[in-house]
């Protein structure tokens, strides 16, 4: 048997085609995930923004406008100069619990999101009691009652 190298180019071309397809796979997992992180922030920045030009209309003052064209960066400076801040721990309390109360309670709010489906093959854990976690869940994580948490101490 003899073969050409016409037929082992298309062999060839037919194996990566198969190889393309894997990673065509692999792609279209992340590509929900990604536009799904870009709209959250797209939307957190569009709403700090008019939160503050809101608050600067009712104040009769200006608002942020020096951080890139018409303030719409004032977020992103907001969120650097936090990053760059000094810590500062309390000299006689639970310092590693003073540590790990923002971590808790940002666990906390994304444990909420792990029963809601956000496409056929994207649930993060399939729970049948989706809804009843999701309601306890969120009147536990509710406002009123941290303020509450906070009074009891």
């Amino acid at each position: 048997m003899i073969i050409y190298a016409t037929e082992v180019q298309t062999i060839n071309s037919f194996l990566r085609l198969e190889s393309l397809k894997e990673v065509y796979g692999l792609i279209w997992i992340f590509v929900p995930i990604f536009s799904l992180v870009l709209g959250i922030i797209t939307g957190v920045l569009v709403i700090v923004w008019l939160e503050r030009e809101i608050s600067a209309g009712i104040q009769q003052r200006i608002g942020p406008e020096y951080a890139g064209p018409l303030g719409i960066l004032q977020a992103l400076a907001d969120g650097t100069k936090l990053l760059f801040k000094e810590d500062l721990r309390p000299s006689r309390g639970n310092t590693p619990l003073f540590s790990i109360g923002p971590s808790i309670a940002v666990i906390s709010i994304l444990l909420s999101y792990s029963v809601i489906p956000f496409s056929n093959h994207l649930v993060l854990a399939d729970l049948n009691i989706g809804i009843f976690f999701m309601d306890c869940h969120l009147k536990c994580c509710s406002d009123r009652t941290s303020y509450v948490r906070i009074w009891i101490k």
